[in-house]
């Protein structure tokens, strides 16, 4: 029998409208689960049972007289930690950060609780958002459920690790350069990096966003029509589109696809990625999609020119911060913000500009296709206290060349998993597609989802 805390939101809020399941023993199993693996996992903060219990009792209360609050009142979810959740501190996975709590809710928690979902707590992330990596200097160690040995990935480093090990179907992540796509990717679940300014966040960035995490394309599409209502704090968001998330069906006859296997700077694509990534695009291609290879359109002067930038942006709050407060930083972070210190407004100007180059390249690149597909990552999850996959903070986004374009373009981009090396790690494959076309993405991922051999069972912690 499959355990409670395992089933996906699509199940829960369709056994809840039938009244075959009560909200209440959903949320003790997930619980029960977290309780069970948090021990090892690591993928929490500020976990409040309590809360959840009190949360689903009310939406156990609403579903007995026929009117839940939203589409996924009564389903366990986490968020993560830099999403603000009223009367939680932001601590940004780092040391020093002030521990105020947060005086309301950002708009991604704000639309969660509206729409009944029952909050568990917050996810764990690496210093100040700036690692693809479990590691920081606030939490202990975040690691990946299928090998405790190797690293979720990150920033959104717990919400993988939860995604992966069942604390609930539905999980809130960040992405400014793959943040939720890599942990996605090497967690083996479903991530998605909406459209610029899909879903409201607060505060807005140029390239960041929010974005749904889960095991299931479907439960990837309900989360979005929650998170995508709007809210005027988000002076960069979208005109709000009332989208039909759940119609996921394709006709995958003549959508025309590009292949992208060689980003133009970063690690090489390992054999085993390459080889799942092009077995996916035989599947698309026997479906009748129109497959092409494309060359290599970023360069090495793109993302150099954006490291020096985001070490610019990041030297700016560490270079106000206390001696004290700075030593409290993980070092690999501080060595590699505390070289912008040495940069000129001309270094910097430069760098920021190359935000641009990107954003040309990639609209360029993939003009005259529906959808591009790639690697997520080139190379699978790597040990868990390692920073990064080269862990050197002076080459600190080899493993981003696939992810980071998107984020700069604005186009919508989804990790879906497309198998698994000869050691049993997840292989994450990158779908991306036009701008605003966020529908279309998750369409494309349920069609491989769809496709795709069977998986294996999602891991366990014993």
């Amino acid at each position: 029998m499959t355990n409670l805390a395992d089933l996906s939101a699509v199940e829960l809020v369709t056994a809840y409208k039938s009244k075959d399941l009560s909200p209440v023993d959903v949320t003790e199993a997930v619980i029960t689960r977290i309780e069970a693996y948090e021990p090892s996992l690591h993928a929490m903060w500020a976990f409040d049972p309590s809360a959840a219990r009190e949360a689903a009792k009310q939406s156990e209360a609403r579903w007995m007289q026929g009117a839940p609050a939203g589409a996924i009142d009564g389903v366990p979810l986490t968020i993560k930690e830099n999403i603000a959740t009223k009367g939680t501190a932001v601590p940004l996975g780092c040391a020093a950060s002030d521990m105020t709590p947060a005086a309301k809710d950002a708009p991604a928690a704000a639309r969660t609780r509206e729409a009944g979902g029952v909050i568990l707590g917050k996810t764990t992330m690496p210093d100040l958002g700036m690692l693809s990596s479990g590691l920081s200097s606030f939490h202990e160690l975040a690691r990946n459920p299928w090998n405790l040995d190797t690293n979720p990935g990150g920033s959104s480093a717990g919400a993988g690790s939860a995604a992966a090990a069942g604390y609930g179907p539905l999980h809130i992540g960040t992405d400014i350069g793959g943040s939720i796509r890599l942990p996605a990717g090497w967690c083996g679940i479903v991530g998605l990096k909406p459209s610029f300014g899909r879903i409201p966040i607060d505060p807005a960035f140029l390239g960041r966003v929010a974005g749904p995490m889960t095991r299931t394309v479907a439960d990837n599409a309900l989360y979005m029509s929650v998170l995508s209502l709007p809210d005027r704090r988000d002076g960069m968001s979208l005109p709000y589109q009332d989208l039909p998330w759940m119609d996921l069906d394709m006709d995958l006859k003549g959508k025309k696809i590009g292949l992208w296997l060689d980003a133009g700077f970063g690690e090489p694509v390992q054999p085993q990625v390459k080889a799942a990534v092009e077995a996916a695009a035989k599947l698309f291609a026997d479906a009748g999609a129109i497959v092409e290879p494309i060359e290599p359109f970023l360069n090495r002067t793109m993302i150099d020119g954006l490291d020096r930038f985001w070490r610019a942006r990041s030297w700016n709050d560490v270079s106000k911060m206390s001696r004290e407060n700075q030593e409290k930083i993980l070092p690999y972070i501080f060595a590699w913000t505390e070289t912008a210190k040495d940069l000129d407004g001309m270094d910097v100007y430069t760098g920021f500009a190359q935000m641009d180059a990107m954003r040309h390249a990639c609209l360029k690149a993939s003009e005259h296709f529906d959808f591009i597909i790639s690697p997520t990552a080139p190379m699978p999850t790597y040990p868990a206290h390692w920073a990064s996959p080269v862990n050197d903070p002076q080459k600190p986004f080899e493993h981003i060349a696939f992810t980071v374009a998107m984020n700069m373009s604005e186009q919508p981009a989804i990790s879906v998993n497309c198998g698994y090396t000869t050691d049993g790690l997840p292989i994450g494959l990158q779908i991306f597609g036009q701008r605003f076309d966020d529908l279309g993405v998750l369409r494309m991922a349920k069609a491989y989802e769809d496709m795709r051999p069977s998986q294996k069972p999602w891991p366990t912690i014993a």
